[in-house]
């Protein structure tokens, strides 16, 4: 949706005009996955799918919320007191606004109520990120209006606490980082330990290659439980070995490591996972900027691979996307995002698109499956005011 049309929702809604306008992406994540909460390397872009908001801002301690895509209360109208808001207490979608609003107040900040409209064009449960572009829209506006001062890394690390803490579900700090400091044109090479980025130049177009994300249709949740162990198994890992997070594992003692940890077969196959995963993200870096980009196809496939067969975090439905898609000719093929569902994306020849969409679509309709969405992801921009 166009911020015209948010703003004329707004005034729908509230009756008066917005202060303003901002938007978030959701994101893509090229390689690096579930190291984000094992202070590794990730390395994410922004997909032209955004959340958009109109926002003003209320002296009563109120939080009005709505949704074009979710209502919720007798008028539509979500209205939350500010001294009501606690950690864990709201089970729908509001939860991520009003836990965004609950960490900066919890931060000292002094936001004293708003009112909001969103509508949002980024797919729920698909491994994009819908989340994030909500909490960091609504961040990004807050810190506008109320003149808080603080930069993007900020906002991403106040709306992980969000998730985290209000919300309930263990995400790592990748998926705030993406939307809010992701650059057009780009990746996002993002060190998640001390948040220090560098934008990589990533134009495929211009070099003859695309770019697919295939949603399976097939919907997770962090919060349900599979992606907690995950990161748990990490940190039991961490402590076995040792060290502070299994980034402090090298990849050339990774064969060490893993003999350490003995019969702890499962914690195994969670470490050689991430010390692998963070050593990919690094080759793609490399990759990339010496302009070898075709070259990074087997890597993305590697960690499909990895994330199938050690973190066990893939479904058969992605494993019939990258499996069909390699067989049609596409360079690489990978599932992204927290797993159990979601995507997967497919780095292909732009002359071989069609053909391996085709494939994909007739996979999934001769295993009696829900047809995939499938678009093409192209580097877009973080967050922004847009009024």
């Amino acid at each position: 949706m166009g911020a015209q049309q948010v703003r004329d929702g707004f005034v729908g809604l509230y009756g008066a005009e917005p202060e303003g306008v901002w938007s978030a992406p959701g994101r893509v994540n090229l390689i690096g996955e579930h190291t984000d909460y094992n202070d590794g390397f990730v390395m994410p872009f922004a997909l032209p799918h955004t959340t958009v908001a109109a926002v003003s801002r209320r002296t009563d301690g109120v939080l009005r919320l709505h949704s074009a895509n979710t209502t919720a209360g007798a008028d539509g109208v979500a209205e939350l007191p500010l001294t009501a808001l606690a950690p864990e207490s709201d089970r729908n979608w509001t939860a991520y606004p009003a836990g965004v609003v609950w960490a900066l107040r919890a931060a000292g900040h002094p936001v004293t109520g708003a009112d909001i409209h969103l509508a949002s064009t980024v797919p729920t449960g698909a491994g994009l990120s819908s989340s994030a572009a909500l909490e960091v829209v609504v961040a990004l506006a807050l810190n506008d209006l109320y003149e808080l001062g603080l930069q993007r890394w900020q906002l991403a690390r106040l709306c992980q606490r969000a998730e985290n803490v209000y919300v309930g579900a263990p995400t790592g700090i990748m998926d705030q980082t993406a939307a809010a400091c992701c650059a057009e044109g780009h990746a996002l090479f993002l060190d998640t330990r001390d948040l220090s980025q560098r934008q990589i130049p990533f134009d495929l177009a211009a070099e003859g290659m695309r770019l697919l994300v295939v949603d399976t249709r097939v919907k997770h949740a962090h919060s349900d439980g599979e992606y907690g162990k995950r990161r748990a198994g990490c940190e039991k890992g961490a402590a076995l070995l040792g060290v502070d997070a299994l980034r402090d594992v090298p990849y050339d003692g990774l064969d060490a490591a893993l003999a350490r940890l003995g019969d702890e077969e499962e914690v195994r196959r969670l470490v050689r996972h991430v010390v692998t995963e963070d050593e990919r993200v690094e080759r793609v870096v490399s990759l990339l900027e010496s302009g070898d980009t075709r070259a990074i196809g087997p890597v993305l496939t590697e960690g499909h691979a990895s994330l199938r067969d050690d973190f066990r975090i893939s479904c058969p439905e992605l494993d019939l996307v990258v499996d069909t898609a390699l067989e049609a000719g596409a360079l690489g093929a990978r599932m992204t995002g927290g797993g159990f569902g979601g995507s997967a994306i497919v780095l292909a020849e732009a002359s071989g698109i069609d053909a391996i969409t085709k494939a994909v679509e007739a996979a999934f309709a001769a295993a009696d499956l829900t047809a995939p969405r499938t678009f093409e992801a192209v580097p877009a921009a973080g967050a922004r005011r847009l009024v």
